[in-house]
């Protein structure tokens, strides 16, 4: 087994074990309960440091991780979680439930892939299949966008969570064409030398993974969603000024404690190349302009860029308060 099928191994442990947790124990909780669409890897060290920071100050965090954004979102939308972690624009949208993004988490830095045994650049994916996050992510947001700019038509999206995941299917051979994140194109380049290619994809600023709550909870929880926004800015700060932080972090907290040796020795390299990305101000109204810009042209939002409203979408209340006591980047 090579080391990435070891560690897509490991992840599906993590996954199952998370998935164990039902959503509707969620509602017997009394602590602020954050629902993850996604498994905890590498990539999301930053994030819980942030939350064992959050619990150092009293605020007490649960999360569960839930096999996807929609999951997570809908948890939210019930009543079952207090904060979810995604992009959930679109049923912002479509629901109009009283929902909004109060901070924004990553901007997306994803690569799309294609084995060359079969396709070569955007035109060949033309009546194809690929795979995506989830529905409504910005993986999938990203992958519409570039058939309408390639003019072209999937014959079918598959919704296959994890980067680790279709990272893993790339090399099992069991999909074809998809999108990973940074640490997925270097395991490619690693264990399949030249067997992969990254097709071209341009500038893309918008939101990858953003915090968002029930209106209600938000103001009636002012000062632990203070303390989150917070830990949160100032653990991206640390990160982004030394990417060996978020190692000493780990270490520290004592995350992932499943993860294997190759998956720790990935930490500062996804850092290094991810520093430059992190959003050191919690995203805000200049964030919302952007993703209005790019989720609009992909298809996820609808309507035109110039008439959504920030506040349609964003509370910008805790945020703003944050940033005025811990100042601007």
């Amino acid at each position: 087994m090579n080391t990435y099928l070891r560690r897509l191994k490991a992840s599906a442990v993590a996954a199952a074990f998370c998935l164990s947790a039902a959503i509707p124990g969620l509602a017997l909780a009394e602590p602020m309960r954050i629902a993850f669409g996604d498994i905890a890897t590498v990539e999301s060290v930053h994030l819980l440091a942030a939350l064992e920071r959050a619990k150092e100050q009293g605020v007490d965090v649960q999360v569960t991780f839930l096999k996807s954004e929609d999951i997570a979102a809908q948890a939210v939308v019930s009543g079952q979680a207090d904060i979810g972690i995604g992009g959930p624009y679109s049923l912002l949208q479509k629901v109009k439930a009283p929902i909004r993004i109060f901070m924004q988490l990553s901007k997306l830095q994803f690569y799309p892939v294609v084995n060359t045994e079969f396709y070569k650049e955007w035109k060949d994916l033309d009546g194809q299949e690929i795979a995506v996050h989830s529905r409504g992510s910005g993986t999938e947001a990203i992958m519409r966008l570039m058939a309408d700019k390639n003019g072209i038509k999937y014959s079918n999206i598959s919704y296959v969570p994890g980067a680790e995941v279709r990272t893993g299917a790339l090399l099992q051979g069991n999909v074809k064409a998809t999108i990973v994140d940074s640490s997925g194109k270097r395991v490619l380049e690693k264990e399949a030398p030249g067997k992969f290619g990254f097709l071209p994809l341009g500038e893309v600023s918008a939101t990858d993974e953003a915090l968002f709550a029930n209106t209600d909870y938000l103001s009636k929880n002012q000062k632990d969603v203070a303390i989150l926004v917070e830990s949160i800015l100032t653990t991206w700060r640390e990160v982004a000024a030394d990417p060996k932080a978020a190692v000493a972090l780990r270490e520290k907290y004592k995350l992932l404690p499943d993860a294997t040796p190759d998956m720790l020795a990935d930490i500062e390299p996804y850092f290094s190349e991810a520093a430059s990305t992190l959003p050191l101000n919690g995203g805000g109204e200049d964030a919302a302009r952007d993703d209005f810009d790019f989720y609009t042209v992909s298809g996820a939002l609808e309507g035109k860029s110039a008439d959504l409203k920030v506040e349609d979408f964003w509370d910008l209340t805790a945020l703003n308060a944050a940033l005025a006591k811990v100042g601007t980047k």
